[in-house]
């Protein structure tokens, strides 16, 4: 697919994202933004699946570790036929299959594990590398993460592991948008230089704009061809990437924008595209 495609399908994907929360009242548009671009080329370029089939053997396994950003997956999800877009307006709502963190015991198609405490996402990941080593499959793992969530010890055992049994099959994203819940990432806890730590556990480093379709493109095709490590990209973002008033803005980690500002939202997406 072209990029110019898949920026088109990035606005949309942000449109939906405006509107699933609007509807819901509640939820987390600033990290769901700040992932489009990434989760957009990963999966109408990069991975294997099979909206008809979810749990097809050789499928590769995406995992959102930070599961508060769910509207993002649930909208590439619902594009790409896993099940009818219209059930997104049913965001956080009683009985949903689409929760406000992924749920696996609502039987979503496409969601791989529940998610949500954050920092177990990674070591789910190189669970699921060392099953696919053992087994001799060629299936890929993608996990994203944010980068207030590499303040997590856990985070840093599954990287030592992960690098130790070269699971060059396991690639780390990390969402680094520079803002966290209680403010800046660099002022709650800093996890910088987060490059270099990676690269000391012996991982595969890349780090790119995380909003440049074909940077991203670039380092998925990297990850592809690196053997006997994983690989960690790390993707320089702007949380509410896309929404002028979100942009850069810690509030809007969890919060809803008015009737007119999703109006505004909307159109400066469109915008973008001319």
């Amino acid at each position: 697919m072209e990029t110019s495609d898949l920026k088109i399908i990035s606005a949309d994907v942000r449109k939906d994202i405006i509107k699933m929360l609007s509807l819901a009242g509640t939820g987390h548009p600033g990290g769901s933004l700040s992932s489009v671009e990434l989760l957009v080329s990963l999966y109408f370029k990069h991975m294997k699946f099979n909206p008809k089939d979810a749990n097809d053997q050789s499928r590769d396994y995406f995992i959102l570790s930070k599961g508060h950003v769910c509207p993002i997956l649930y909208a590439v999800l619902a594009r790409l036929g896993y099940f009818n877009p219209d059930e997104l307006c049913t965001l956080r709502k009683t009985g949903s299959r689409l929760q406000g963190h992924p749920a696996k015991d609502k039987e979503l198609p496409g969601i791989e594990i529940s998610t949500g405490s954050l920092g177990y996402g990674l070591s789910i990941g190189a669970g699921i590398a060392a099953g696919m080593k053992q087994s001799k499959k060629n299936n890929r793992i993608y996990v994203l993460m944010g980068d207030g969530e590499q303040q997590e010890g856990s985070i840093w055992e599954a990287a030592m592991s992960a690098a130790h049994f070269k699971f060059d099959n396991l690639c780390a994203i990390v969402d680094d948008n520079g803002l966290q819940i209680d403010g800046a990432t660099k002022d709650v806890m800093n996890v910088n230089p987060l490059a270099d730590k990676y690269r000391a556990f012996g991982w595969n480093v890349i780090e790119i704009d995380g909003h440049n379709l074909e940077a991203v493109d670039k380092a998925y095709l990297q990850f592809k061809t690196e053997k006997g490590r994983p690989t960690a990209i790390i993707a320089k973002t702007v949380k509410g990437k896309g929404v002028s008033y979100m942009e850069n803005l810690v509030e809007w980690h969890g919060k809803i924008p008015s009737k007119e500002l999703v109006e505004k939202a909307l159109a400066e997406i469109d915008r973008s595209l001319r």
